[in-house]
């Protein structure tokens, strides 16, 4: 359903569906409208024409979010958007990365690792920083399902591991 929709505006879809996704969070009597068969069809669309204004949603999203619910997968939507953000980032070049720190990361050490990621990745970055006082020191970085461990906490982990192992 999405795949005709033009590279420049998957972000308005994706968070037009992100938009839906929260309001299913939210509420578990859209979440149940959506994914039960006690409604019909006519029920979900009068709902989901009510919120098109409110959420801002695009004709096509609302169709594509009406389709999930009535082949009844509709409960797989933040398995979707996940997907979904991860293809556009790849088609893109890019990759989206949660960096956690133990400390909040100045101006000049986020560029820095900005360019030590790009040069490991060879691909341009969405960052997005948590703070972990458990970490002690260093950084615990995400691309993906790939993990970097620089933390003392994870250090300590594998020093602990390989006494362990003799």
């Amino acid at each position: 359903m999405l795949r005709n929709i033009d590279l420049e505006n998957i972000p308005q879809a994706l968070s037009e569906l992100v938009a839906v996704n929260d309001l299913m969070s939210a509420s578990k009597e859209f979440r149940s409208l959506l994914a039960s068969p006690l409604f019909t069809n006519d029920e979900r669309t009068n709902v989901i024409k009510q919120l098109t204004s409110k959420l801002k949603l695009s004709d096509y999203i609302v169709k594509f979010i009406l389709h999930l619910s009535d082949v009844r997968v509709i409960t797989a939507l933040p398995e979707i958007i996940r997907m979904a953000t991860s293809l556009y980032l790849e088609k893109k070049k890019k990759a989206k990365a949660v960096v956690m720190t133990p400390l909040a990361v100045t101006k000049e050490q986020e560029n820095k690792l900005r360019a030590s990621l790009k040069k490991i990745t060879d691909r341009e970055l969405d960052i997005e920083y948590a703070i972990d006082p458990s970490l002690l020191g260093g950084v615990l970085v995400r691309i993906g399902s790939t993990m970097y461990d620089t933390s003392i906490k994870g250090q300590l982990r594998l020093l602990k591991d390989e006494l362990i192992k003799g």
